[in-house]
Formats: structure tokens, sequence, C-alpha cells
């Protein structure tokens, strides 16, 4: 007879590890991008399903310039409010999962591997800094477990801006 693993409680404490590690770059004397990627490395080296991790930065007006990322090249280096998932994301302020990107009129293909996606933006006195973007190779990879622990990692993210 096999036990029955609760991947959940897994799930759980694995993020809870990853906070605090990512709690641990955030304290570290370095540049505020050096940070940013010490945590897009982190996430990708430790949770299997995510495939691209990268922030994108608000540096000019109702535009998003890519910054810190882990993850295969991309030609969208710069997204304009509204447009795609990650501009959708920023001009509303809303976290957004999609779990089929096959089914989204608006998405903006980085790789025909991605599968599901889920950007999550970072704010700061109410005003949007940037997001987190996160691709999976998976269909359906992102649960209520992972928006909770995302949602927290960029609360921990805006004390850098």
């Amino acid at each position: 007879m096999y036990e029955k693993v609760d991947l959940t409680m897994e799930k759980k404490k694995l993020f809870d590890m990853l906070l605090s590690q990512a709690g641990d770059i955030l304290c570290v004397n370095i540049t505020r991008d050096k940070k940013l990627l010490g945590i897009c490395r982190l996430l990708r080296e430790n949770v299997a399903y995510y495939n691209w991790v990268g922030f994108y930065l608000v540096e000019r007006e109702r535009e998003l310039v890519l910054g810190p990322f882990m993850g295969e090249a991309t030609r969208h280096t710069r997204i304009e409010f509204g447009k795609g998932i990650c501009g959708q994301a920023a001009e509303r302020r809303e976290i957004f999962v999609v779990q089929d990107v096959s089914k989204e009129s608006n998405y903006l293909s980085c790789s025909t591997k991605v599968k599901s996606e889920i950007v999550l933006p970072i704010l700061k006195n109410d005003a949007i800094k940037g997001e987190l973007d996160i691709d999976s190779h998976f269909s359906s990879s992102f649960s209520k477990e992972d928006r909770e622990f995302l949602e927290n990692l960029c609360k921990l993210v805006s004390q850098l801006f």
C-alpha cells in the first residue's frame, strides 16, 4: 500500500522556502537588477513548470520594458499597456492567469512551447512599477497556491521600487 502524498502541502512547503530565500536575496547588497535576476533563477531552478521567468519594468508611461529574466530570449522587449497578457495586466493592474494561451485572442507569443502563463503586477503606493511574468510549457500549470505564493513574492519585490 502506498502512502498518499498531499501535493498541495508539499507545494506550500516549497513556496514557503522559496519566499524565504527570495527575502534573503532582497537583503543582499547588490543592484536591483541582480536581485531580480536572482529571484528569476531561484524560481526557474526550483519549480519545474516555471519555464520562463522574467520581470517587465515600467520605465516610460504606459510601456513595459523587459528586465531581468531566465529562459529563452524573447522578441517582446517592449510591450504597450493593453497589448497581450502582460500589457493587459499592467493596464488593469490585475493578475492574469491563462491556463491555455491558445484560447487567448490578445496573446503575444514568445514561443510555441508556451501553453500557460501567469502575470502579476508589482505595485508600490498603488502605482504599477513592473510585473512578474511566468510561462509554462504545460497547460493548466498555475494553481491557487502558485497565485498566492507569487502575490506574496511581488509584495516583497515592490520594496525595490
